[in-house]
């Protein structure tokens, strides 16, 4: 039987949707209004749009709750974004500490799969396809990093001492010369009288 002046109902509000205000998405009637993120409550549009479990999101807030976690998966050149998406529900992890180990007893299987090497930072067994190596050692991945201030470390990046890797900042700040004339910047001349 015909819909006589009526339309399909809007999946967020229920009420009745017009052909004119109509946007359909995975099958479902939206009215332009209601086509909004479940979480910041942005408008919606076909580039914009994430759908997990019949529920709509905005990439951005998608992303936050159910994209992957950790360095390296930001949100655009340049930006630093604080937010770790608690008002998602989303627990922070708790940050290790450094403890490396001398745990030499490798298995038969990491043997035959190359994983017998130890990672200089967690001790874990480093296989191959994410290794690096750095101050004659093989470390992973998330594992290269300086052990002051976190930051990821490349082979070119990096500097070792006392088989510690640090980016060069915090090297220089650590370790580098020390006194008059070093680190003071321009125009530090002090004049003694």
């Amino acid at each position: 039987m015909p819909n006589w002046g009526g339309g399909n109902k809007c999946a967020a509000c229920r009420g009745t949707v017009y052909h004119a205000e109509e946007v359909q998405c995975d099958g479902k009637s939206f009215h332009k209004c209601c086509f909004l993120c479940m979480v910041c409550r942005k408008g919606l549009d076909s580039t914009t749009l994430a759908i997990h479990d019949q529920e709509i999101y905005c990439k951005s807030c998608y992303g936050k709750k159910y994209g992957p976690k950790g360095y390296g998966y930001g949100q655009g050149a340049g930006t630093l974004n604080m937010d770790r998406g608690e008002r998602l529900g989303i627990k922070p992890e708790e940050t290790q500490t450094h403890r490396p180990t001398t745990n030499h007893n490798p298995s038969k299987f990491a043997q035959k799969f190359g994983g017998s090497e130890k990672c200089a930072r967690c001790g874990d067994s480093v296989y191959a396809a994410e290794k690096i190596m750095g101050a004659g050692k093989p470390w992973h991945k998330n594992c290269f990093r300086c052990a002051k201030c976190g930051k990821s470390l490349e082979s070119t990046t990096q500097t070792e001492k006392d088989g510690e890797i640090y980016c060069k900042a915090c090297y220089a700040k650590n370790f580098g010369p020390k006194g008059f004339g070093y680190g003071q910047g321009a125009g530090a001349l002090v004049h003694a009288q």
